[in-house]
C-alpha cells in the first residue's frame, strides 16, 4: 500500500507528473483509456511480491533464522540465546529505511536504468522511475523493519 501513497504524491502533477508523462511519452489520452482498477490491483499484488524479498534485506534476523534452515524448533540452543540477545537489534523504522534506501539505490534505480537505456529513455525518466523506487523501498523496509 505505500508504493500506491507514494505513487499518488509522487507523480502527481505538481510533482513529477508533468516530467514523467513528458519522458516516457505518456499522454493524457492513453491514460483515459486504462483499466486503473486492474493497474491498482496489479500494483497492490506486485508491491506484496517485493515485501517478501525487502523483508530479508532489512531484517537482520532473517540471516540467523536461514543459518537454521529456517525453523527455529530444530535449532541447538546457541540459537535460542542468540536470538534472546540480539532478536530485536536494529528492527527500527530508521534501520529499514536505511536498508531500503540503500536497495532502492543499489539494485531498483540501476535497473531501472538498465531498462530505460535499451528503450531509449532519458536520463531524466531514469531519475524520477528510480526515484521514485528508491523512495518506495526506503518507506516499505522502514514499516517492514519496525513490525515485530
Amino acid at each position: 500500500m505505500s508504493t500506491l501513497v507514494v505513487g499518488f504524491v509522487w507523480y502527481n502533477p505538481k510533482v513529477f507528473g508533468t516530467i514523467w508523462m513528458k519522458e516516457s511519452g505518456m499522454t493524457e489520452e492513453k491514460m483515459k483509456g486504462s483499466n486503473m482498477i486492474m493497474i491498482f490491483g496489479l500494483s497492490i499484488i506486485y508491491a506484496f511480491f517485493i515485501s517478501f524479498v525487502l523483508q530479508m534485506l532489512v531484517i537482520h534476523q532473517f540471516g540467523a533464522i536461514g543459518m537454521v534452515g529456517g525453523d527455529p524448533s530444530i535449532a541447538k540452543p546457541s540459537f535460542a540465546a542468540f536470538m534472546a540477545d540480539y532478536g530485536t537489534a536494529f528492527r527500527s523504522f530508521k534501520h529499514g529505511a536505511l536498508h531500503g534506501f540503500m536497495t532502492g539505490l543499489f539494485l531498483i534505480l540501476p535497473v531501472t536504468g538498465v531498462g530505460a537505456l535499451y528503450e531509449r529513455r532519458s536520463f531524466k525518466y531514469v531519475l524520477v522511475s528510480g526515484g521514485y523506487w528508491v523512495v518506495s523501498m526506503m518507506i516499505m523496509g522502514g514499516i517492514i523493519c519496525m513490525m515485530q
